[in-house]
């Protein structure tokens, strides 16, 4: 296995309790990973034993090639960590606190002020620079902290719930930022917005009880959630019994089912086995049976459909996990 991060059987113990219990996993360079699960998950856990926060129960975890246990100081050079909470001294201004941070990193003169303006540029804080952290929105708190992990342009970004507390123009702008960082670094982000990593990932895990239980792209992920590449369609009364039964028999259609029957038309929902595309082949049965379509369209599924069956099995499309939101605004 080789990444800008490595875990081999990585786990933490509290006591009888396994907060993470045997994960393995690498990011290279140019990805974006979304790490997803429910509260108590084992998700901040893991991000702290890489950060070196917490030393590991048992396995190992490397920073581009340093483990964390036995080489600290040098993975922290090379990680930048946005916790959750993101905690700083209130009584000092953006200004400052930076200041103290690219001391703390080893920058000094022209250098760390260079630092310092284009990592506020970047985040867009210069509105706010003197102004004492305490007395900030919860939004620009988050962007000072964000600001900090990126101040010394890290080969590793670890962000816990970035985006929490910005409102949506502000959202849209720090998932352009991770967009445009991923191509030199490996960036690791933990969200509860399901839609966020479809916005800004390459790759997402889900963990649940402390294990790895799905790796893959959004669009793999997706194409697990039940109606993914499901087609809709209404059509008159008349014609619905006959083309329920020809779309039944299209190859690669798993179930048709009648979800609505208003004013004389009826709607038919085609679920496709294994979620494969069946676009086509409806729609060129439609043309030959010269069905007077009304409307159509396909159904892309929903991330949180998939995680809700992998972190809670037999949950249904309708249970809703402690922890897990979707974004209106995403």
């Amino acid at each position: 296995m080789t990444g800008m991060i490595e875990l081999e059987d990585l786990s933490k113990h509290f006591g009888p309790i396994a907060a993470v219990d045997g994960v393995s996993l690498s990011v290279g360079c140019g990805e974006v990973l979304g790490f997803l699960g429910p509260n108590g998950a084992g998700k901040s856990t893991t991000m702290k034993m890489v950060a070196g926060f917490i030393e590991p129960t048992g396995g190992v975890a490397r920073v581009c090639g340093f483990d964390v246990t036995d080489n600290p100081i040098e993975v922290k050079k090379r990680i930048g960590y946005l916790p959750e909470g993101a905690p700083t001294y209130g009584d000092m201004t953006p200004a400052s606190f930076l200041d103290f941070v690219a001391a703390v990193r080893g920058f000094d003169g022209a250098e760390r002020g260079r630092r310092i303006d284009e990592v506020v540029d970047k985040v867009r804080l210069a509105d706010v620079i003197r102004q004492p952290i305490d007395t900030l929105s919860k939004g620009y708190k988050r962007r000072v902290g964000l600001a900090q992990a990126m101040l010394h342009d890290p080969d590793v970004l670890i962000l816990d719930e970035p985006t929490d507390g910005l409102d949506p123009n502000q959202k849209h702008h720090v998932r352009g930022l991770i967009r445009e960082m991923a191509a030199e670094k490996a960036i690791v982000v933990s969200t509860h917005i399901l839609e966020e990593v479809e916005a800004v990932c390459s790759r997402a895990v889900i963990i649940a009880h402390g294990k790895l239980l799905a790796d893959g792209t959004p669009e793999a992920l997706l194409a697990r959630a039940a109606g993914h590449n499901a087609v809709a369609l209404t059509l008159p009364q008349g014609q619905a019994e006959a083309t329920r039964a020809d779309l039944a028999s299209v190859p690669g259609v798993h179930t048709v089912d009648e979800i609505a029957s208003v004013d004389g038309l009826v709607t038919l929902r085609v679920v496709p086995a294994e979620g494969r595309p069946i676009i086509d082949a409806v729609s060129a049965l439609l043309v030959e049976r010269k069905v007077e379509l009304r409307e159509l369209h396909v159904e892309k599924g929903a991330l949180d459909d998939v995680f809700r069956e992998i972190t809670m099995p037999g949950a249904g499309p309708n249970a809703e996990p402690d922890g897990v939101k979707a974004d209106a605004h995403a």
